[in-house]
């Protein structure tokens, strides 16, 4: 699986935070994602992977063989931002980007401008995610995890290409 297709299945759960809540992990939706990552990692055939009482995912890929180096962690979060909703989320690709302002949102004219983010720009050509701007995609977390779920399947597919042990946190 590509690490857009697992950004845009992770997106899929609502897990914004709730800070009136006292319990860990704050809402339902982080503690079914945490678990479908759990699961996720044990059909990339990592047996240790699971899903604590809290719900932080934890997996162990062995070094490969012959190697001698330090271990490496890679950590991320699944949990986003209190101030706007994370349920229906409603992303969309804006492949071969021209240069222009984005149209997130006809109806509610919400528009992504280069003038207010000159860092576009430096985008001209890629595909971009973006929002309907009505809610968070979480990509400063879902990406991250996306990420890192998508080295795991390429470590547990070629074994034999060099890596010191991975810890996935």
């Amino acid at each position: 699986m590509y690490v857009s297709e697992r950004f845009l299945k992770y997106v899929s759960f609502d897990t914004q935070s709730d800070s009136n809540s006292h319990e860990i992990p704050s809402t339902p939706g982080q503690r079914t994602l945490a678990e479908a990552l759990a699961q996720e990692l044990k059909g990339l055939g990592i047996g240790d992977a699971h899903c604590d009482q809290f719900g932080c995912v934890y997996g162990h890929i062995p070094p490969s063989q012959g190697c001698t180096r330090p271990g490496l962690a890679l950590i991320a979060h699944m949990d986003t931002a209190m101030e706007m909703s994370g349920a229906s989320i409603r992303p969309r690709i804006v492949k071969n980007y021209d240069g222009g302002a984005i149209v997130l949102n006809e109806e509610k004219n919400i528009v992504t401008r280069p003038e207010d983010f000159p860092s576009l720009k430096a985008h001209i050509g890629q595909d971009l995610i973006v929002t309907d701007g009505t809610t968070l995609l979480g990509a400063d977390d879902k990406a991250g995890v996306a990420e890192i779920m998508t080295l795991a399947q390429f470590l547990m597919e070629n074994p034999d290409f060099p890596h010191p042990p991975v810890r996935i946190l």
